[in-house]
């Protein structure tokens, strides 16, 4: 594969990104390259689920709608400004609880009244006003750059013609087209390196919540911290088990959002079907492995640890995507 000197792209802001000779290594943008030369639209797959709420949903309602058809997030619609206008995602059903929670005895009014359009009004003054998109015939590199950027773990797939919502990629889904299509490209001789020495990942003040803790605490780290996971570890620092945000819409499905005071431990003996595991990779291990073992299992993060299955470390697909392909073409760190 020959090398590119200078790949130019634009993003929103007009980046241009400058290829340069991999030291050492003629493989080491392989990835960067392949993202470059496939666009958003061959990464949507052939059949799938979107569901698109209304901004004058009730926002309990809404939730209760993404448990029911096991989606994650949805795109919003503003029948006034007729457009979309943002993403209702379990990020706002945790600032809700984490917001009017009082106690088990309290029923949370804005939970049960609130429209999307009030929780907007509220929230939208501490976030961002606009809806992060993409067009269907830009790069996979442009929509892994504007994930990672933005710090946004879902980027619609907008048709500029016809202003329709195709998709919403995700890590996952952008990880699993090259863990499809990319078996034939040469691999990079980074990933032979062990996870101890590539520097990839989470090592120091990492996100934990004890088995003893309650539901309120992990929200208050979600909240406080910005994480997407939280190893839940027991007295002795082991990690016994991983509660992601995803966990938390249990709640809704369970309708228990108003007993946050119960423990992580309770809180997890609680859960239901199709939890992500406590997926776990040790330092020995090559990046190859992990991102094999990350690809396969469909899930967003492995927890690392040592012998004694203490944490030490998160690799999450942000830090991956950020590896593989980022950083090849110059671009460091753009999530941290």
């Amino acid at each position: 594969m020959d090398h590119i000197p200078e790949v130019s792209f634009m993003d929103a802001e007009g980046l241009t990104v400058k290829m340069t000779e991999p030291a050492g290594d003629p493989n080491a943008d392989a990835y960067t390259k392949f993202f470059m030369s496939h666009c958003c639209y061959d990464a949507i797959p052939t059949s799938s689920k979107l569901v698109i709420f209304d901004t004058t949903l009730q926002v309990k309602k809404a939730f209760f709608a993404l448990v029911a058809n096991g989606v994650r997030a949805a795109p919003l619609w503003d029948n006034k400004q007729q457009c979309f206008v943002g993403m209702l995602t379990i990020t706002d059903f945790i600032n809700i609880l984490h917001r009017y929670y009082k106690s088990p005895m309290v029923q949370i009014y804005e939970l049960e009244e609130h429209k999307i359009e009030t929780w907007r009004a509220v929230y939208l003054q501490y976030s961002l006003t606009s809806l992060i998109s993409i067009t269907p015939e830009s790069s996979l590199f442009n929509a892994i750059y504007s994930l990672l950027k933005n710090k946004i773990h879902r980027l619609p797939v907008i048709d500029p013609e016809s202003g329709n919502v195709l998709h919403i990629l995700t890590h996952k889904r952008i990880l699993k087209f090259l863990h499809i299509f990319g078996s034939m490209i040469p691999k990079p001789r980074f990933l032979q390196k062990r996870i101890e020495e590539a520097e990839i990942g989470t090592f120091k003040s990492i996100a934990t919540v004890q088995e003893t803790a309650t539901v309120y605490d992990a929200l208050s780290i979600f909240v406080e911290r910005r994480v997407s996971a939280l190893p839940v570890v027991n007295a002795q620092g082991k990690v016994v088990a991983l509660y992601s945000r995803f966990d938390v819409i249990n709640l809704a499905a369970q309708k228990n959002y108003n007993n946050l005071n119960m423990t992580m431990q309770e809180a997890i003996e609680g859960r239901s079907c199709c939890i992500e595991g406590v997926l776990k990779c040790y330092p020995h291990e090559t990046l190859e492995i992990i991102i094999n073992r990350i690809a396969e299992a469909e899930v967003h993060r492995l927890v690392l640890v040592d012998k004694e299955d203490v944490v030490r470390g998160i690799i999450s697909l942000s830090d991956l995507l950020q590896a593989l392909v980022l950083t090849p073409a110059g671009i460091d760190a753009l999530f941290s």
